[in-house]
């Protein structure tokens, strides 16, 4: 008799984003993890926000404060639209064997935390990420938020890049 966890869905965590690394390791999921799935699994796509930018601004610049701000929130949304638009679309080239379920999560913030508490809060049992493959002193500069992942979940991490030729 299988145990609980053996008859659990399996769930597979992708991050997205705008980038067209993040669409490949969507892609690389897609053929080398859902495709030979035996199994029920969902496939759980998370996109991360920036997190709001807080402004100062003096008196008269308050009369266009609720503007921008507006602006900036309607952008936002339609970021998010665009982008789980792309990765549906990604999913949807894909014949799989079984049923996935796909879920869209989104979230707001630093990238790192908000990807580390989300895996854990959803119970993934696998996170794969695109590497932007970024040198030295970039990834010394901004950090990385695949290598801050892979050191701080409780689950298996896929780091794929992006081969240059395409």
């Amino acid at each position: 008799m299988e145990d609980e966890k053996t008859m659990k869905d399996k769930r597979i965590m992708v991050a997205v984003d705008e980038s067209e690394e993040s669409m490949y390791a969507l892609s690389w999921c897609c053929s080398n993890l859902l495709s030979q799935s035996t199994k029920s699994t969902t496939l759980l796509l998370l996109y991360v926000k920036p997190p709001p930018a807080v402004y100062s601004l003096d008196a008269a610049g308050l009369l266009f404060a609720g503007d921008v701000i507006a602006c900036m929130e309607k952008y936002g949304k339609h970021l998010v639209n665009s982008v789980m638009s792309r990765a549906e679309a990604v999913c949807r080239d894909f014949d799989f064997n079984i049923n996935i379920k796909v879920e869209k999560k989104v979230g707001s913030g630093d990238a790192k935390d908000v990807i580390c508490t989300a895996v854990e809060k959803l119970g993934a049992d696998i996170l794969v990420m695109g590497s932007h493959d970024y040198g030295f002193f970039k990834r010394t500069l901004l950090g990385s938020v695949s290598d801050h992942c892979a050191k701080h979940v409780k689950c298996p991490v896929v780091v794929v890049k992006r081969p240059k030729f395409v």
